[in-house]
Formats: structure tokens, sequence, C-alpha cells
């Protein structure tokens, strides 16, 4: 179950890494909406990260997801 967690946040950074790679050609710079995506892009990948380290921390994941 963990392991399609994982897989789905991992999913959700990659779209939102490509909705910013759109938004900047199609915004031409115009707008804030490829900042906001880029900046959801970094909380997701930081809040990945930090669930990854307390899961393996509280044993949670053990060898392998």
């Amino acid at each position: 179950m963990l392991r399609y967690f994982v897989i789905g946040v991992f999913l959700l950074i990659v779209a939102s890494l490509g909705s910013a790679l759109v938004f900047m050609y199609k915004d031409k710079g115009g707008s804030t909406r490829a900042l906001k995506a880029l900046a959801l892009r970094v909380v997701l990948s930081v809040g990945l990260f930090v669930f990854l380290m307390l899961g393996y921390y509280f044993g949670w994941i053990t060898d392998r997801l």
C-alpha cells in the first residue's frame, strides 16, 4: 500500500513539472502560474523525502517499497 502512495506522489511531482513547462510556454512569462507549479513540485518533493525518512525511522519501511 505504501508503494502505491509513493508512486502516486511521484506522478504528482512529474505532473506539476509538466504543467509548469506548459505554463511557461503558454504565458510567455506573463503570469505566476509556472512559479506556483514549480513551488508545488518543491513542496511535494520535500514532503515525500521527509515522509520516506520518517517511515524508515519508525519502521514503516523495512527493506524495499
